[in-house]
């Protein structure tokens, strides 16, 4: 795990190293996803169940690629109650802070009686991914979806890949109880393409969200324009600040909570003190010792991970600014005051009582964020990205003719003629 101290020379040549770690490569996959995509779109449910087999070891067929209501109630029958009540309580708590986000369509007329308009209205048909194999996550389910119910979606289906024909209780219990009406057991890029073109089995949608492997990611990206997506996403990432009024175990803790994701995923640790820096990174390595998930997080940790050592807290912002991270704690006793000066960050946990992982499944805001430093100029996902904007303009003619003449000395300047006359004939 490097250690990076903000008065080196290299800091900055150091710095862009923690940059580069979290771009998501897809040059070496792209060919393989234009592929499957171009064969979804033309061969349909045919390819679908060939890439099934050859990737998932999934049986499917035209008659079961839907999972049916027999078996919805078969899978989740024997989940343990207890992981049934916390879907409830995640969707519950979800829910209700995703009900606050509200966007409303206004309309007013203006001196000259012109109506102007901004009509606000749900999209009509979203497809949510959700991964399968060693990453098949309820909490995905009950962060993509519930937005998308709260903005008024009507037609919300789901792609769920059952490798080795092996069904995720988990999720479809959480997506039964988001209401999603089709469950496709169908996965990687031919999931996506399916969601773009449509089947004979699978519906068109109009955007596609959730997260996915690097195949699923270039898929969506490649696929872009043709539907929406909710964001290209990179491997899961965290920035911690703290020092050494903090406790070095739980920051040990919080930064695995993500590094345990994925090889690619990366643990950031801001401090202003190097001795407690070394402590939590000793922490680390024994922690890795006792996780399941060890071999994952110890490549995160060793390849793609840094301790990034400043003088003060004004570095400590400037660093963390940069780093724009997707998830970031700050732990030390000035946490409010320092966050009011981070600009950039996906979310943002106060205090060593707000651990990251709480966030990821039912503190209630969404864990559905940018990464690999897109906090700079992206959101989480949210209500607003299942609304479409249409602005309405209703020109009196009074008001065509007190503003018409400056739009025509406009036209005309941009050297379009037609522009103009569209208006000149109507006012002369």
């Amino acid at each position: 795990m490097k250690v990076i101290k903000f008065n080196k020379k290299s800091f900055l040549k150091d710095l862009d190293f923690v940059s580069r770690n979290r771009k998501s490569n897809f040059s070496n996959k792209v060919n393989i996803v234009k592929k499957i995509l171009k064969d979804v779109k033309t061969r349909g449910d045919d390819a679908i169940i060939y890439y099934q087999k050859k990737f998932d070891k999934s049986l499917v067929s035209k008659k079961n690629i839907i999972l049916s209501d027999k078996e919805i109630n078969k899978v989740i029958r024997n989940l343990d109650p207890s992981v049934k009540s916390s879907i409830k309580l995640a969707f519950e708590r979800v829910k209700d802070f995703h009900v606050k986000q509200s966007i409303k369509s206004y309309k007013y007329f203006d001196k000259y009686q012109n109506e102007l308009a901004y009509r606000v209205s749900p999209l009509n048909r979203v497809g949510i991914y959700i991964p399968g194999g060693t990453a098949s996550y309820p909490s995905s389910v009950i962060m993509n979806a519930i937005p998308a119910i709260v903005a008024g979606v009507k037609n919300i289906t789901l792609c769920m890949p059952t490798p080795n024909n092996k069904i995720n209780a988990g999720v479809v219990y959480a997506a039964k109880i988001c209401g999603i009406k089709k469950i496709y057991k169908i996965g990687g890029a031919q999931a996506i393409g399916a969601f773009t073109y449509g089947t004979n089995t699978v519906s068109k949608v109009d955007k596609i969200v959730g997260p996915g492997n690097i195949f699923v990611t270039a898929a969506k990206k490649e696929v872009f324009g043709e539907v929406g997506i909710d964001m290209v996403a990179g491997p899961s990432e965290i920035t911690v600040v703290a020092n050494e009024d903090n406790n070095s175990t739980l920051t040990a803790i919080d930064l695995l909570s993500q590094a345990e994701h994925d090889e690619l995923s990366q643990a950031i640790l801001v401090t202003t003190n190097l001795k407690f820096g070394l402590e939590v990174k000793n922490k680390i390595y024994k922690f890795l010792d006792v996780l399941p998930r060890k071999q994952i997080a110890k490549k995160a940790i060793d390849n793609n991970s840094a301790i990034i050592v400043c003088k003060n807290f004004k570095e400590v912002i400037s660093v963390v600014n940069e780093i724009a991270p997707e998830h970031l704690e700050i732990k030390t006793k000035n946490n409010s005051t320092l966050a009011k000066q981070i600009k950039n960050a996906g979310s943002i946990f106060l205090g060593e009582n707000s651990p990251e992982a709480i966030g990821d499944y039912l503190a209630g805001p969404n864990h559905v964020l940018p990464t690999a430093g897109s906090a700079r100029f992206a959101s989480g996902l949210s209500v607003y990205d299942f609304y479409k904007k249409t602005s309405v303009i209703k020109m009196s003619k009074q008001g065509l003719e007190k503003i018409g003449r400056s739009a025509i000395q406009l036209a005309n300047y941009e050297g379009l003629f037609a522009h103009s006359q569209s208006i000149r004939i109507r006012i002369s």
